[in-house]
């Protein structure tokens, strides 16, 4: 079953158990997930998706922080319950040890040096652990590895 098919289910038995902020989080997804495939005209498959669910994750924490430091903490639950229900739909993610063991790989064998390469060598991690990882602990790996 592809995961779109799989949200799709959830979307239906979150209908069933009547949880409205489930269902809303979901359809918030899938609404996403339509307006990429008639923007672009293209099926999304499943690493497709992968990304979408990354960059509403990515807006939800952005929103945390905001609301949080607004003082408005009712919002901000609000968006971590979101939070909670979009990272179910991610696959398991690397560990800062296994992110770092990989960009080491991937900077030895590129043969970067220095911080003028962070281009070749991020390039080349995104292709490699686009959906295994939160890019922005991938982003800091990378400057380490290459300051180093």
């Amino acid at each position: 079953m592809s995961l779109k098919d799989q949200i799709t289910e959830d979307m239906k038995s979150a209908m069933r158990a009547k949880d409205s902020e489930r269902l809303g989080t979901i359809r918030l997804l899938l609404a996403a997930v339509k307006q990429k495939e008639v923007d672009e005209r293209v099926v999304v498959d499943d690493v497709m998706l992968v990304a979408i669910v990354d960059k509403l994750i990515k807006q939800r924490k952005d929103s945390i922080s905001q609301f949080t430091a607004a003082g408005r903490q009712d919002l901000a639950d609000k968006e971590a319950a979101e939070l909670q229900v979009l990272e179910a739909y991610l696959p398991q993610r690397l560990s800062a040890d296994e992110i770092q063991a990989e960009v080491a790989a991937i900077v030895a064998e590129l043969g970067a040096k220095g911080p003028a390469d962070m281009g070749k060598v991020m390039g080349a991690v995104k292709g490699k652990l686009a959906g295994k990882a939160d890019m922005g602990l991938v982003s800091a790996a990378v400057k380490a590895a290459l300051a180093g």
